[in-house]
Parts: structure tokens; sequence; C-alpha cells
């Protein structure tokens, strides 16, 4: 894979087999509600104390920053466990622009995090932080849950913020682009769920799943696109001679073991084959590379 195919293949999700059949075309959705309310969040008199100037430019789930510089801290609750990293750059900006030490809050990020001594002072804002993006994360899949008609929800209890390591690279992670003005660099921090946070958000999407699909069912017919798969369980090569010469009863060996899942001869998933009911079926996707 050359750089470039992989610096674009950055921005795609890896496929969750486990998460199949969930409703993560509704995650955008998921990602503008979070947005607004966290954008509303830094610019009140509250969020002003700790974010000062800086204010949230976009919001999406991506995969998680292949980055060892990051200090993530966890987050823990009854829905699952958040855990959250910021830019070096970003905190010190944030320390300077709270005690004055500089007019433009965006100049830290010129300055070398490598050559800063990280403070006490540092630690407390990033946890600080910490505490009031899982809270507003944790505020957001709650409303999804009563959404979707789930009554039975636990309070929104959280612990306090503890050191974490970093999330897998297939792991879901909301990334935040934050800036001081409109044209200044941007600053970024990185929210990660875990597998059970992450499936209380997807529960929350099913209210809006179930909607979608009975306004797609009064769709005139033109409107709606269909695709048809097909399963390739086993191939196996053979000369053209040994083809002409096969008689009935002969028999091919072939060994089945991943199935390959295509798309109009295209390649797209690869697939364990299973049994159930005394029918072959597909299972486990994962993407073809």
């Amino acid at each position: 894979m050359n750089p470039l195919d992989r610096k674009s293949a950055a921005n795609y999700q890896v496929l969750d087999p486990s998460l199949l059949g969930r409703p993560v075309h509704l995650l955008p959705k998921f990602a503008r509600r979070f947005a607004e309310a966290l954008g509303s969040a830094m610019g009140g008199p509250g969020g002003r104390r700790y974010w000062g100037a800086w204010r949230l430019a976009h919001l999406a789930f991506e995969r998680a920053p292949e980055e060892d510089s990051l200090r993530w801290q966890a987050v823990s609750g009854p829905l699952g466990t958040a855990a959250v990293a910021f830019e070096r750059g970003l905190l010190l900006g944030l320390l300077d622009s709270r005690y004055g030490r500089k007019k433009n809050p965006g100049a830290a990020q010129a300055r070398d995090p490598a050559l800063e001594r990280i403070t006490a002072t540092e630690e407390r804002l990033a946890a600080t932080l910490t505490g009031q993006l899982v809270d507003q994360l944790y505020q957001r899949v709650l409303e999804g849950l009563h959404g979707a008609g789930v009554e039975e929800t636990p309070q929104a209890v959280l612990e306090a913020p503890v050191p974490a390591s970093a999330p897998g690279k297939a792991g879901w992670v909301i990334r935040l682009d934050l800036q001081v003005a409109p044209g200044e660099p941007l600053s970024h921090a990185w929210i990660a769920l875990d597998q059970g946070l992450m499936s209380h958000v997807l529960q929350g999407l099913k209210e809006e799943r179930s909607s979608v699909r009975t306004q797609r069912a009064n769709e005139p017919l033109a409107t709606g696109l269909s695709v048809k798969l097909e399963g390739r369980l086993a191939s196996r090569e053979m000369t053209l001679e040994a083809l002409f010469a096969l008689k009935t009863g002969d028999i091919i060996p072939v060994s089945v073991g991943r199935a390959d899942v295509l798309l109009d001869e295209s390649r797209l998933f690869t697939a364990n084959v299973a049994e159930h009911k005394g029918k072959l079926c597909l299972t486990s996707f994962e993407d073809a590379e």
C-alpha cells in the first residue's frame, strides 16, 4: 500500500463484525446532537471558565489515533467506560489563556510540548475537562435510550478519571476539533468508547432506525436501492484437460475455509461458513483488503 492509500484508509472505520445489523449509519446524527450540546456547554458561563476562547468546530466518529504521546484518562459509569485524550498544545494553550500568560490562546500550538514540563495544574485541568466531556456524552446516550423507549436507565453516576491505556485501532473514537477563532489552527481531543458504552449509543438509535425504515417503506420503489451479494464458498483451479476428463461420479476435493462475499464479482468481505438448522450461513464478516 502506498502512503497516499494508507493516509486515505485512515479516514474509514474498520468494520466490526459484532456490529453488523446495528444502526451504525445513524452515528452521524448522534454526533450532531452531541456537538450541539457540547458547543452550548463550552460557550456558557461555566464552560468559558475552563475552555476559554476555544470553541467546537467539528465532531465526528473515526478510528483511534495512532499517537503514542497522548495521555488517556478513563471515566467509568453504569453504561460503560469512556477514555479521553487531549493534544498537549491544547492543554498548554488553555492554561496560558486561563492564567493570562498569553494574549493569543492559540500561541501554545507553536511551542514544542516535549520541552514543557507536565505540571500538577495541567493534570488537574485535563481531569476536569475529561469529566465534563464524559458527562456530556453520558447525557446524550441517556437521551437516546429514553427516546428509544428504554424506561429503566441507571443514573449517570460517574467515577473519577484514572489513567488508561490507548484504545485499539479498531475502537470507536469521537474526534473533537477545537478552534480559537475562524482561520486559526485546529486543536484536537478524542473520546474513546468501550463496547458497552457503544452498544448503548446504538441502542438509543434503534427508534430512529425504525422510523427510517417506515419512511423508506412509504417511498416509491424507484427511490430505493438494493444490491445482491453472492457468497463464494470454495474455488479450485484445474487444467482444461482435467475438466474435459471428468465423468459422472468423479469427486473434486475442496476445502471450505473463509468464504468470499461478492458484489458484482467485486470482493467486499470474507466470512466464516457456519451451519444453522441444516442451512449454510455466513457470519463474522471482515473487510477484504
